[in-house]
């Protein structure tokens, strides 16, 4: 039985291995090609990932694909996994497999592999964040997404995709910010170096201050770096009257809630007891997340 093409992957990998036969290429599937090989195999044969994370295709840029395709041929084959007799599903090389199409070309070279779904979606995930237009949050957003559903660790996750840790947990930083400075850095009105510097700010207000300050002076990062120097130098307002240090068991809670959900939040009591948690998040994806780390589905 094919996977379903429709494919919710912010739901978590549970909600997404629906079929008991998805991971068919573990076994050994009897056809003309055999995992391990290089094959010409026709597109009619070929059915596309569930798992693509990338939604947007530039035309433009697959017609000029598909007018190389068809003068110098398809230098890199394709990434496929072998679903079941002449029946195959694309790893890697969506655009390719689309320009080929656009070019009206009937097979393609093809490198066959055994994958199960969890392998599916981290190379997705993987081969998604190689692109070279990606802004800061959707690499942010990538590593995210495969900490979280694929069960990595920050130090496996360098390993996957080539870059040291710092630099994993600085992208990882950035999700921590407030959605108007993601908006920003997403719209390239600030740049990841102003970022960096805005995440040191531990005061939200401050940081919002900050990067309008940045987009309507066009400050450089340099100057950032020192506007931030002198806020800290001003004097934090006193909390209000009725505003109360947490007891210790409380501030142990929000350090393991914090933990427990690789995000800061805020736990605020007054005097007569009441008070609010508050748990950010940057989208529907996130959300879901962290209601699956809660046990609250």
């Amino acid at each position: 039985m094919a996977i379903q093409k429709k494919t919710g992957l912010g739901r978590g990998l549970s909600a997404i291995l629906e079929s008991p036969e998805t991971d068919i290429t573990s076994k050994d599937i009897s056809g003309n090609y055999v995992a391990g090989a290089i094959a010409n195999l026709p597109l009619t044969k070929i059915e596309t990932n569930p798992f693509q994370p990338r939604e947007d295709f530039d035309e433009t840029s697959l017609a000029e694909l598909a007018q190389s395709i068809l003068e110098q041929g398809i230098i890199q084959p394709l990434t496929v996994r072998k679903m079941g007799y002449d029946k195959y599903q694309l790893i890697s090389g969506e655009r390719r497999f689309r320009a080929s199409k656009l070019a009206g070309i009937e097979t393609v070279p093809c490198y066959i592999r055994v994958a199960n779904d969890e392998q599916m979606l981290e190379w997705a995930l993987i081969e998604n964040i190689q692109r070279e237009n990606l802004n800061a949050i959707e690499i942010a957003i990538s590593y995210n997404r495969l900490i979280e559903e694929c069960s990595l660790t920050q130090e496996e996750l360098s390993k996957r995709v080539g870059k040291n840790r710092t630099t994993v947990t600085n992208y990882m930083r950035l999700l921590k910010l407030p959605a108007e400075i993601q908006a920003a850095l997403r719209d390239a009105s600030i740049s990841m170096g102003h970022a960096r510097t805005l995440i040191n700010v531990e005061d939200q207000a401050k940081q919002l201050l900050i990067t309008r300050k940045i987009i309507s002076d066009e400050l450089s990062v340099r100057e950032v770096e020192k506007l931030v120097r002198q806020l800290d130098k001003v004097v934090t307002p006193v909390s209000k009257p009725n505003k109360i240090a947490l007891p210790l068991k409380y501030e142990v809670m929000k350090d393991s809630l914090q933990e427990r959900l690789n995000r800061k939040i805020e736990l605020n009591r007054t005097l007569k007891g009441k008070g609010s948690i508050v748990i950010p998040f940057v989208s529907d994806e996130d959300l879901q997340a962290i209601i699956t780390k809660l046990g609250l589905e």
